[in-house]
């Protein structure tokens, strides 16, 4: 167990490689509680969140999620965050705000500042630690969670949500995930999440659905090639460099940073994040230097040995030049040079989107 942004979380209950593979080939169940979940309320909830992001968010229709960013004024990512749309048991529409655990303060504060600009009527309040989030990912996921709900599974598509109960308790289902794999995530009070996490552990176990801790996380979500706050992310870093361009809608209303990702768009020669593949068995570590020859052309931002691929990984951020797919580069590990070429990311693509080609 290790202090995680004030949360104490455990960074693995057996190994990280057994629960690599249990996500990967059967279910992985996490707890996510530690994620900030903000809550907007009033007629106008939808337009200042919308104001606040670097997508359109405001003509999302009930129980759609969008990915999105808030950025600071210089175009700079404060946090990338999932914005939903959700109606209460009376019909009434309101917006929850997924971010980052160790954003969430941040975050409230940058809302804060933006509060009395807004004419409009909208409350904001913090959920996190009145309700818990555990995410069941892997193949197995729909038909462990199934017998457990009444919701419809098979009619959810990627990036919805929906109001329904798990287990008898009231809660929030919704299908999104970190890991690569297909999943849900269940959003319900605080005092009922343990009940549902040993139906949900009981029912799979004989199947290899296992628990899973920050360290198989960490590994699946580097195998998917998803950016992570504070490693591919920061606020010197924009969306166009970090190749999240879909969650970017320049044509929108105005929001924090607009103008300098106007401007950001127009450069061709920030520093762009791409994914490495090492013939050496060591791992590069966050802060390497990535050279092409005797040029220092990048860094490192995280790197690990891929227990699917059985190879080692890393993303970085490199110049445009030097950003092609199969660019060959050097990698300074602990004062030795390790071989490493650019591949396309994801480096890991689960077996139905090889199969589609999406």
């Amino acid at each position: 167990m290790v202090d995680f942004t004030g949360w104490s979380m455990p960074v693995q209950y057996t190994s990280i490689v057994e629960e690599h593979h249990a996500t990967r080939n059967a279910a992985g169940l996490f707890d996510i509680s530690h994620m900030g979940r903000l809550l907007f309320k009033g007629p106008d909830a939808a337009a200042f969140v919308d104001s606040l992001v670097t997508r359109k968010t405001d003509d999302m229709p009930p129980g759609r999620a969008r990915y999105a960013l808030v950025t600071n004024q210089q175009g700079g990512i404060l946090d990338d965050v999932l914005v939903y749309h959700l109606t209460d048991g009376s019909g009434t529409s309101y917006r929850m705000m997924v971010v980052n655990a160790g954003n969430r303060e941040k975050i409230l504060h940058w809302i804060d500042q933006h509060r009395p600009a807004f004419n409009g009527d909208v409350s904001v309040s913090d959920a996190t630690r009145d309700w818990a989030m555990i995410a069941l990912q892997g193949p197995l996921s729909q038909e462990l969670l199934a017998p457990l709900t009444p919701a419809d599974l098979d009619a959810m598509r990627y990036y919805t949500i929906t109001e329904t109960t798990v287990a008898g308790n009231d809660a929030k289902i919704s299908r999104t995930g970190y890991t690569g794999e297909v999943g849900f995530e269940i959003i319900l009070a605080a005092d009922a999440v343990t009940a549902v996490w040993d139906q949900l552990f009981t029912a799979g176990k004989e199947r290899g659905v296992v628990p899973c801790g920050l360290g198989s996380r960490d590994t699946l979500r580097f195998e998917a090639g998803m950016p992570l706050y504070g490693h591919e992310l920061n606020e010197t870093i924009n969306p166009f460099q970090a190749g999240l361009d879909f969650g970017v809608d320049l044509d929108k209303r105005d929001y924090p940073g607009r103008s300098a990702l106007v401007a950001a768009r127009q450069r061709s020669d920030d520093p762009v994040r791409v994914g490495l593949e090492l013939d050496s068995k060591r791992i590069a570590r966050e802060g390497a230097t990535i050279f092409a020859g005797e040029t220092s052309v990048g860094t490192v931002t995280s790197g690990t040995f891929s227990p699917t691929l059985q190879r080692t990984i890393a993303m970085g951020y490199v110049t445009p030049e030097r950003s092609s797919v199969g660019e060959a580069l050097e990698i300074d590990i602990r004062g030795r040079r390790a071989p490493a070429r650019i591949v396309r990311l994801p480096f890991y693509r689960r077996k139905a989107e090889r199969k589609s080609g999406s």
